[in-house]
């Protein structure tokens, strides 16, 4: 079972959707085989707000639905965690844009319960290593994220 620690700058977020995003990452987490309760973050935010965080991180002025930060990553110049026997494993940050969320539910046609468990798993999945930079890695990280959502039974 996974630590979550949520974080709501919006004011918004219900606590059905925590509920669910806290589901549906333990479900992930299960299904990756994950042990020891590793810590993850989720934080729900506006437009605005991950708008500067894509422009400072990622040199992308403008919104985006969901940014991962593994812990694991490291940048130039960054140096090593060196994590002791006694530390929880913490695997990083997800951020989610509650507007982006709500604006691409209705552009789908789902409801944003759905959606937002979608980016949280979506980011969850960037925090254990998959990524969608090739053709290739895109097929396998979309191909477990639709498995995940399948057993969860969240689809579209």
């Amino acid at each position: 079972m996974l630590d979550i620690y949520f974080n709501d700058e919006t004011g918004k977020v219900t606590e059905d959707i925590t509920r669910l995003v806290e589901e549906v990452l333990n479900h992930a987490a299960g299904m990756e085989g994950l042990s020891d309760n590793p810590e993850v973050s989720v934080t729900f935010m506006t437009d605005e707000e991950i708008r500067k965080i894509n422009a400072e991180y990622r040199g992308k002025d403008k919104a985006t639905d969901v940014i991962s930060f593994a812990l694991e990553e490291m940048t130039e110049g960054e140096v090593a965690i060196i994590q002791g026997d006694d530390m929880p494993v913490v695997l990083g940050d997800i951020l989610i844009s509650v507007e982006t969320a709500a604006s691409q539910a209705a552009e789908y046609g789902h409801d944003e319960r759905r959606e937002i468990g979608f980016l949280a798993l979506h980011g969850f999945l960037h925090l254990l290593g998959y990524d969608h930079m090739t053709e290739e890695d895109e097929m396998k990280m979309f191909g477990r994220q639709k498995e995940i959502l399948t057993s969860f039974g969240l689809e579209r």
